[in-house]
């Protein structure tokens, strides 16, 4: 039963669309009918700028990561590990199909860190440096995301920590799911790149 009731606060706490809030609160826009219509950071910086690009960023990565921060309230579970990493699942899944916008909302990419933070913020690190050279190098938003979802799967299997490899990989494969439509425009060389100063 507990399970279910931090499951489903997880899910609604994903389910809060910073991006859109951000965007008709800061600006009067909706961001679901300007750039990409995604609800993820990479639209808040294209549309909204880079402040409040930055500041969806964080309030997206910090949904997973207090998602992960719940099961600790009960810490008398035996298998609170677990239970905080299922838990974080369920802010990935609110982010990406959230109740508040229509079950239309971003990639996972920042929740999905988000949840890295909350159960290894080492990890964490590493990826965020791994997404930063990888950005510098293609200019692909998406690609960088995909590629650190991979590099971070390679480097947990040398942690050997199943459960956290089963996490990390589940969420690698969801976030290149959801970055099919980016794929083909990469291939077809149609996808916007960043443009560095």
């Amino acid at each position: 039963m507990e399970y279910v009731i931090f499951g489903l606060i997880a899910y609604l706490l994903g389910s809060i669309p910073f991006a859109l809030i951000v965007g008709k609160v800061g600006f009067n826009i909706d961001i679901r009918k300007h750039g990409s219509g995604n609800l993820g950071a990479t639209n808040a910086f294209r549309v909204l700028g880079t402040k409040a690009g930055i500041i969806v960023t964080l309030a997206d990565i910090l949904k997973g990561t207090i998602a992960t921060i719940i099961p600790l309230l009960v810490s008398f579970f035996i298998e609170v590990e677990v239970m905080r990493l299922i838990i974080g699942i369920f802010a990935v899944l609110g982010h990406t199909y959230p109740i508040f916008a229509k079950f239309k909302g971003g990639k996972a990419v920042a929740t999905s860190g988000g949840i890295i933070l909350g159960v290894n913020p080492l990890l964490f690190l590493a990826i965020i440096i791994t997404f930063g050279l990888t950005l510098y190098l293609f200019k692909y938003v998406s690609l960088a995301s995909m590629l650190t979802g991979v590099i971070a799967t390679i480097i947990v299997i040398f942690m050997h920590d199943l459960l956290l490899l089963i996490l990390v990989a589940s969420l690698t494969v969801f976030v290149i799911y959801r970055h099919l439509e980016n794929i083909k425009r990469i291939i077809n060389k149609t996808e916007p790149k960043i443009t560095w100063m």
